[in-house]
């Protein structure tokens, strides 16, 4: 009896303790709220659901097909004067206006597969398109000039915002316009803000100007991308509850802690994984397995997006300075073979998630349920174009008062007139949280507006202003026959760019780059502790066995080519 009670009194103390011990777990679960639990579709509904989206990939790479069809005529009949971008974007319109007619006659039903979503381009399109656009800054004089491109892409970028935020807040207050509130008027400037100057990088590598020039106006246009989608992200977070009741100076040093958090934090998480990916593909050799090499690389290349938007930061920004820190360290401890593949793959797909948000930008002309006020969108037009203009006009002449090489009034110019919209303000603009509806559609609707105005009028008149305000070069250029090419895809695909292919032994680094007396600056240190500690010297059986390799590859395809039937002992011996 005694042992039954003893046991009886344990097993009191044991229920309690689980009682207790499930009330404290209990309170603390309810002070963190339980993530929903999205439903997963089964039976009918799965096998719907399977096919609706196997109908959308297919028309997604049916469009895709036709626009590479489209980008090898204007390569292949030499139509450089028109960039891609506008022939997609009017080979989309053609597209939709196409499946309107079939709609209309009841033919078919695609108006789910021609819907944009804004999702897919977050997760999947964009994130290719910033990190190949960061892994290109391999050449020129990027760190030299961080400075000059940090004040054009953030102080010029926020300068536009609150230009365009601004008028079309205060217009609205003055009944000129449809009416918005500050936060949702700051949203729109800065999505707007993102420009795309393809057209002006093109025109630049043609004339064969300045590099640091060219460099300046690449590298603006690559950081006015991620800084314009967290300053949109900032103007979201306004309307939260934390902010929506603060005014005046608080809530604009709330919102630029916001954006400085998100900002230096997204880039300070982008270089530490750059950074990390140097020093583990340095000591882990993969060099002899390129298959595995490449993987490790597209694992790192992602890898920094997911973690910066998994603990609220910008993963946009976050890929980019990745993008830039891999290119000048990671490449560099690759084999040949994994180079070459990786900027090979990167401009691919970077091509084709351009191409698609182009393509689908088309489209949305006649799938997008559409709000049309003229007197809100000429007055955005105006304010787009008065932003552009006070921030590259003053910046660089300030900018001119500390540089060697001269921003000229006519380069001024054709950066303001040729600052292009593309994909980004038209996918920010679907991804707005907007109440009511017709609000969320009126700025839906003005932005694919400002971006066919700029693709097709802007970037269409580049080149004719080029030739207006550069008369001289216009004529030398024609005794040259020196032709302009404004096909990214073909400056990008023709040649694999060597100077980006790591063949220095630890010799021939020291008296190449080791040059204390012409390096200053951050340039100074990276050169003499950075770049040491964070890439591998090639020793010379290193470099041996990467021309083995090289050298193998190419064997392999000739031995092909030769076994062909195109191949012949007359072709054998021109080739030797």
């Amino acid at each position: 009896m005694a042992e039954a009670e003893v046991r009886n009194d344990s097993h009191g103390d044991f229920n309690i303790t689980l009682l207790t011990t499930a009330a404290m777990s209990t309170r603390l679960v309810l002070q963190t709220p339980a993530k929903p639990i999205i439903p997963v579709n089964t039976g009918v509904q799965a096998l719907q659901e399977e096919q609706s989206s196997g109908m959308s990939i297919f028309f997604s790479l049916l469009v895709l097909a036709i626009c590479i069809v489209l980008v090898h005529l204007l390569i292949k009949y030499r139509l450089h004067f028109l960039p891609e971008s506008v022939a997609v974007v009017s080979l989309g319109i053609l597209m939709g206006a196409v499946i309107k007619i079939i709609e209309a006659h009841k033919l078919a039903n695609w108006k789910e597969e021609e819907m944009f979503r804004p999702n897919m381009f977050f997760l999947l399109l964009l994130p290719p398109i910033i990190f190949e656009s960061g892994y290109s800054l391999h050449k020129g004089n990027f760190f030299q000039n961080i400075g000059s491109i940090t004040l054009f892409a953030v102080i010029g970028t926020a300068i536009s915002a609150f230009i365009v935020g601004g008028g079309i807040f205060f217009l609205g207050q003055a009944d000129v316009i449809y009416k918005l509130t500050m936060t949702d008027s700051f949203a729109f400037g800065s999505l707007i803000s993102a420009v795309d100057p393809v057209a002006t990088i093109a025109i630049f590598n043609a004339l064969n100007l300045d590099p640091v020039l060219n460099m300046l106006v690449f590298g603006e246009s690559i950081l006015n991308d991620a800084v314009s989608i967290v300053l949109t992200n900032t103007a979201e977070g306004l309307n939260r509850g934390d902010l929506a009741n603060v005014s005046g100076w608080q809530t604009f040093l709330q919102a630029l802690t916001y954006f400085l958090k998100m900002f230096f934090g997204s880039a300070a998480l982008g270089t530490l994984t750059g950074l990390i990916s140097a020093v583990v593909l340095k000591h882990l050799d993969l060099r002899k397995t390129p298959s595995l090499e490449f993987g490790m690389m597209i694992i790192f290349a992602y890898l920094p997006y997911g973690l910066a938007e998994g603990i609220s930061l910008s993963g946009i920004m976050a890929i980019l300075f990745a993008g830039i820190v891999m290119s000048h360290y990671t490449h560099h401890n690759l084999s040949p073979v994994t180079q070459i593949l990786m900027q090979q793959t990167l401009r691919t797909v970077a091509f084709l998630c351009e191409t698609c948000v182009f393509a689908f930008l088309g489209l949305s002309i006649f799938s997008f349920p559409h709000k049309f006020e003229i007197s809100f969108v000429i007055w955005c037009i105006v304010l787009v174009l008065l932003g552009r203009a006070i921030n590259i006009f003053p910046l660089s002449f300030l900018l001119n008062f500390f540089r060697d090489h001269k921003i000229t009034p006519k380069m001024m110019c054709i950066m303001w007139f040729s600052g292009l919209r593309g994909a980004i303000p038209y996918a920010l603009s679907l991804h707005l949280e907007l109440e009511p509806m017709e609000k969320r559609q009126l700025i839906g609707t003005t932005t694919i507006i400002i971006v066919l105005f700029t693709i097709l009028l802007l970037g269409g008149g580049t080149m004719p202003l080029i030739r207006l305000i550069d008369i001289e070069d216009s004529r030398a250029r024609k005794k040259s026959k020196k032709d302009i090419n404004l096909s990214k895809t073909q400056k990008m695909g023709n040649t694999v760019e060597s100077e980006h292919l790591s063949e220095l032994t630890e010799e021939e680094y020291e008296a190449h780059y080791i040059k204390p007396h012409n390096l200053k600056g951050f340039m100074w240190l990276d050169a003499k502790y950075l770049n040491p500690f964070f890439t591998r010297r090639l020793t010379q059986e290193d470099l041996h066995h990467g021309r083995i390799q090289m050298k193998s590859l190419t064997n392999k395809w000739y031995e092909e080519v030769r076994q062909g039937p195109s191949g012949s002992e007359d072709d054998e011996q021109e080739l030797l």
